[in-house]
């Protein structure tokens, strides 16, 4: 048996005979920018672990792949992990994709990924389309850092604490929405962020009927509403983040500046659960921003 390697030639499998699991990101809307290298992978691999098999058949049959699919959503990935992990010790290989962009982004797929890499398989990443990184990229509002953070919570108090905690980056930050949501979170992003924070809207990345906009947070409501076709299709949203202008607390609360002073002080697992009230962050984002700054530092847990 053999295995493609990242120049799409062949090599040979490892010794122990475990297969290759490889993390196919797939177009966001529009077909054609399937690359070249995810066409040879979805025809060589044996399976597809795919968010919804339907809708990526259109994906394999427009690359011309036989491979069997088996299905990996949200509500069985625990096990389809184990199903994957169960075809990798066969020595097959897989290819994972969500029903478009990059899986384990804001998709299904970590589990899968995790328990390959448990079974000591080969994961082999395929990069390609992302919505969050294009829309970065036409924001015109990122310059350095970033935080990803996808999808809000849906209840309304859950959302809001989560905006509170998100306004008071330093950078920017990136959200997916939903269309039936876009209207009530584009409001609640105004009254945590404040009215004349800058936004830049991405709706239907890539497809027919993409638009991008950019304008201050109060005024993005009425641009959704003048055109009911907005209610349709996906959103991506690139909030700029706070400014020195919008006070000393939200530069206070950068988490870089806010760990190093308290990394001075306190062990790292203590220093990251108060960084993790302070800011509202996810802790594992936090802890591991404090290893990245115990290592710089030469500092270890006391």
């Amino acid at each position: 048996m053999s295995d493609i390697n990242d120049a799409g030639r062949e090599r040979p499998a490892g010794a122990d005979g475990i297969g290759t699991l490889y993390v196919v990101a797939t177009p966001i809307g529009n077909l054609s920018d399937l690359s070249e290298r995810m066409i040879l992978t979805l025809r060589e691999v044996d399976w597809v672990a795919a968010e919804d098999t339907r809708t990526t058949r259109v994906l394999l049959d427009r690359a011309g792949s036989s491979a069997r699919t088996l299905a990996a959503h949200r509500h069985n990935e625990r096990a389809s992990a184990e199903r994957v992990a169960e075809l990798l010790a066969q020595g097959r290989r897989i290819a994972l994709v969500s029903d478009a962009g990059t899986p384990a982004v804001s998709d299904p797929g970590c589990r899968i990924v995790s328990a390959a890499l448990d079974a000591g398989a080969r994961v082999v990443p395929i990069p390609g389309p992302s919505a969050a990184i294009a829309m970065v990229s036409a924001s015109g509002l990122v310059e350095g850092p970033f935080h990803f953070e996808g999808f809000l919570p849906s209840r309304p108090r859950a959302r809001d604490e989560r905006l509170a905690a998100l306004a008071r980056l330093a950078w920017p930050f990136v959200l997916f929405e939903a269309p039936h949501r876009i209207a009530a979170t584009l409001p609640a992003i105004a009254e945590r962020c404040g009215a004349d924070r800058l936004v830049a809207i991405g709706r239907e990345l890539t497809k027919r009927f993409e638009e991008v906009h950019r304008c201050a947070v109060g005024e993005a409501a009425d641009w959704v509403a003048a055109d009911p076709n907005r209610l349709r299709g996906e959103y991506v949203l690139v909030v700029a983040g706070a400014g020195e202008t919008e006070g000393d607390e939200a530069a206070g609360l950068d988490p870089r500046r806010l760990l190093e002073a308290l990394l001075q002080e306190l062990p790292p697992s203590r220093a990251v659960k108060v960084a993790t009230r302070a800011t509202g962050l996810p802790h594992r984002e936090l802890y591991q921003l404090a290893l990245s700054i115990s290592k710089g530092s030469g500092d270890s847990e006391r």
